[in-house]
């Protein structure tokens, strides 16, 4: 069977399971397969491809056509343009947070200063910001060691040195240690929330996804204890849901924060609230 052919019928086999992307998925399945770009399959799409490729690309669409995320089949997704590994330890990476790296990177001005992203998982923000701002000291922090492991791997992967991943339960162990900016996409679905039986997200570990308190309660818990790790002048930056904006802010006014104000992600929904510490 050809390139071409086999795509044409992966697809097809796609669209029946309900998927949307049905031939880029597909595409992107054999081309991890045969470790080519689309390009080349597009080039080449007259190749023959051998039973032992033919076989792996089997198990490959089954799985995805049972809904596993394209990131865990191949292992890796771009953010920021960078190539990231990713594992079903940690959330994989999604546009709509490079918001939050945009928002910490228009408050990070000064050439040095120190960073944290807490529940950093596959380390993507982490490693984001830091790619941009060399000078600066960055640490992500997760409670789980297959995420930090991941990150780590991703960090030494890419050859960005200037972040170091630490296991801790959000601030548990900083002890005093203080930075200029605090970032976090922390869990913030409602346990009830229709989305976790959709999608990729049915994949995903539900401990970075889930809060109480309709979502919110890791957004206030990060917002009455950054203070006490944010220096004089230092912002706190938070990625939500779409319709947690509102809430979010309330809650950074309430505790004391000044310069508030909420971003919007590429769909223009509602997506990162930040405030500076002035106390």
């Amino acid at each position: 069977m050809t390139i071409e052919q086999l795509l044409i019928q992966a697809a097809k086999r796609l669209n029946s399971a309900g998927s949307s992307t049905s031939r880029l998925d597909a595409e992107v399945l054999l081309g991890h397969v045969l470790k080519r770009d689309r390009t080349w399959l597009y080039t080449w799409s007259d190749r023959e491809v051998e039973n032992a490729e033919l076989a792996r690309f089997e198990t490959l669409l089954k799985a995805r056509a049972s809904g596993e995320p394209i990131a865990y089949l191949i292992g890796e997704r771009e953010f920021w343009g960078l190539r990231l590994q990713t594992h079903a330890a940690s959330l994989i990476p999604r546009p709509d947070t490079e918001c939050l790296v945009e928002a910490a990177l228009a408050k990070a001005r000064n050439k040095r200063g120190r960073a944290l992203d807490l529940g950093t998982g596959s380390g993507a923000i982490a490693l984001a910001f830091a790619s941009e701002r060399p000078g600066w000291q960055v640490i992500g922090v997760d409670r789980v060691s297959q995420a930090l492991e991941l990150a780590q791997a991703n960090a030494a992967r890419l050859g960005i040195l200037n972040v170091e991943f630490i296991e801790s339960d959000w601030f548990a162990a900083l002890f005093d240690q203080r930075f200029e900016l605090i970032l976090a996409n922390p869990p913030y679905l409602a346990p009830d929330d229709p989305h976790l039986e959709q999608g990729d997200v049915r994949f995903e570990p539900r401990s970075a996804l889930v809060a109480a308190e309709n979502g919110l309660a890791d957004l206030r818990h990060l917002v009455i204890t950054a203070g006490a790790h944010l220096e004089p002048q230092g912002w706190l930056l938070l990625e939500h849901g779409w319709t947690q904006g509102e809430a979010v802010g309330e809650a950074l006014r309430d505790a004391g924060y000044q310069e508030v104000t909420t971003l919007v992600d590429l769909a223009g929904q509602p997506r990162v609230s930040l405030g500076q510490w002035v106390s």
